[in-house]
């Protein structure tokens, strides 16, 4: 089973962690990297079967938009099945440091060592 990436950048930290809380709420996904710039941008990048990236992300584009002040979302992108080039090259694949966070779909198909 191909698992989609979904990737939201945000300008400040609490619009990423909006962001962030909408999505792993809305959907069946890992988070598996956020960063953050000195510019305050920042972006979390979620794993996860395309249907469930593709409702997490709309629900965090939505969180994302809904908030006061300063934050807000800058760019959104989804990757429905990314080349294996692409997992090893990016910090897009998932790691021991989410297992505890891993969808289901994950352990024992993925890494069977874990």
């Amino acid at each position: 089973m191909p698992f989609a990436v979904g990737v939201i950048e945000t300008y400040g930290f609490p619009a990423m962690l909006a962001v962030a809380d909408a999505m792993v709420k809305a959907g069946r996904v890992t988070i598996v990297k956020y960063e953050q710039a000195d510019s305050g941008r920042q972006f979390v990048c979620i794993r996860g079967p395309v249907s469930e990236v593709n409702r997490a992300v709309e629900a965090g584009l939505i969180a994302g938009s809904d908030l006061p002040n300063e934050g807000c979302v800058t760019t959104h992108y989804i990757v429905p099945n990314p080349p294996e080039n692409l997992e090893a090259v990016l910090p897009i694949d998932f790691t021991e440091a989410s297992e505890e966070f891993w969808i289901e779909e994950i352990r024992g198909n993925r890494f069977p060592g874990f």
